[in-house]
């Protein structure tokens, strides 16, 4: 294969009719193929069926001594921070425990934030005459929405190879307006990138000027490698601490891609002086989340070992799919030069970067083609990506065969936008 920017115009004009022929040939197959989400498929469900037969026994409904069908215990089970805690690398008594999704927790906290004020806010949010918040991007659009949503606004904040560019970060918030800053530090959404060891450090070194700036550190994949062995990462909140921040940050996880994504538990971890702070809010608005629930996945889980082999289980499944996705990107498109991608080893997503001002073409040639993808854009602030380039790829939900049919539309339909780029 030629690459493409090197083609005379001859020669992209007949290589232009020759993809055309291929997109049509494609679309007469009249598939239907989802890719928008990070879903896990459902061999990966089936994986933890099991936790159904938990709780069979009338002892299983207590949990050092108390009873999980009762009200109580507003920051969750203690066996249940004990889980998190060994999982995260933090105390339980940091943990705070929620019902199946820790983008609820994410919420309440920017929600709490703006209607009564963090532990160390001189106000609450809404009552500041600007409120600014930091967005590493490409990044999680649920992220994006949330702050949005509560009219911050979104300073987009560019991700390197290590992680967000931390002298950026650290110029921005010199401005008392900036309250947060959004992190996926393991296997980051969409780039599937690992914070260095330097970039968590001097994201626990920030000296903002807003004594109220939060790090919501959304540790999403702490445990999802599918390639090779499990990778230890450092504990924010120890490092926060050590920096004389113990306050500044708070971190999530779930059991969302562990077990049931829909029926799962969640948490965040933080000071404990902050966790008295959010309880006390919190406890005006439920008086405690779902502790049986808790205590079937803490019973399900065990511990952290048996939680890391159930990953492996998982790791088999969703290795294949990355792969098959990774393979026809090099085959098909790595020759073309055309665009580049991410060779993740955990997480939930390739993130690709096409030829800049195609990404949205592309994408509205897939749904012609049958392939439903996450819209162009929603990986940056406001759903606008300024080069319209990045494309985030999910390859969990659909079966191998499934995915390498999508994977060849998409393929594919890139030819044809960079072409059209090029001028055919």
């Amino acid at each position: 294969m030629t690459a493409y920017p090197k083609l005379t115009p001859q020669e992209r004009a007949e290589e232009y009719a020759k993809v055309q022929r291929e997109y049509q040939s494609l679309k007469d197959q009249d598939l239907q193929l989802n890719m928008a989400r990070g879903k896990p498929g459902k061999d990966q469900l089936d994986l933890s069926s099991g936790i159904f037969q938990q709780m069979l026994r009338p002892e299983d409904y207590l949990s050092d001594g108390i009873d999980v069908r009762n009200y109580g215990e507003m920051s969750g089970l203690p066996a249940a921070k004990r889980l998190f805690a060994e999982i995260l690398g933090c105390k339980p008594q940091q943990v705070f425990v929620g019902g199946s999704a820790s983008l609820q927790l994410m919420y309440d906290t920017i929600a709490k934030g703006y209607t009564h004020g963090l532990l160390h806010s001189p106000r609450p949010w809404c009552r500041e005459e600007t409120i600014k918040w930091l967005c590493p991007a490409p990044g999680y659009d649920r992220h994006f929405q949330i702050t949005e949503s509560f009219g911050f606004e979104m300073i987009t904040i560019p991700m390197t190879e290590s992680g967000p560019d931390m002298d950026a970060v650290e110029q921005a918030v010199q401005d008392p307006a900036v309250k947060g800053i959004w992190c996926v530090p393991k296997y980051s959404n969409p780039d599937g990138i690992i914070y260095s060891d330097e970039t968590v450090r001097r994201m626990a070194a920030l000296k903002p000027a807003a004594p109220d700036f939060v790090i919501m550190w959304d540790n999403a994949y702490c445990i999802h490698e599918f390639e090779g062995e499990y990778v230890e990462f450092p504990d924010i909140l120890s490092l926060c601490e050590a920096a004389g921040n113990p306050d500044l940050v708070f971190e999530f996880a779930s059991t969302s891609k562990v077990t049931l994504p829909g029926a799962g538990i969640s948490c965040f971890a933080c000071s404990e002086a902050n966790l008295r702070h959010m309880e006390k809010l919190l406890s005006v608005q439920i008086i405690s989340f779902d502790k049986v629930n808790q205590q079937r996945h803490v019973l399900y889980l065990r511990d952290k070992a048996h939680t890391l082999a159930l990953m492996k289980r998982h790791a088999a499944i969703l290795g294949p799919k990355f792969r098959a996705v990774l393979d026809a990107l090099d085959r098909e498109i790595a020759p073309l030069e055309i665009a580049s991608w991410q060779r993740p080893k955990g997480g939930y997503f390739v993130s690709l970067n096409a030829m800049p001002g195609t990404a949205k073409r592309t994408l509205a040639l897939c749904r012609e083609a049958g392939v439903t993808m996450t819209g162009a854009g929603a990986t940056f602030p406001y759903g606008r990506d300024p080069q319209d380039s990045n494309i985030r790829i999910a390859p969990s939900l659909p079966p191998v065969e499934e995915l390498k049919q999508a994977i060849e539309i998409l393929c594919v339909c890139l030819k044809l936008s960079a072409l059209e780029e090029l001028g055919v």
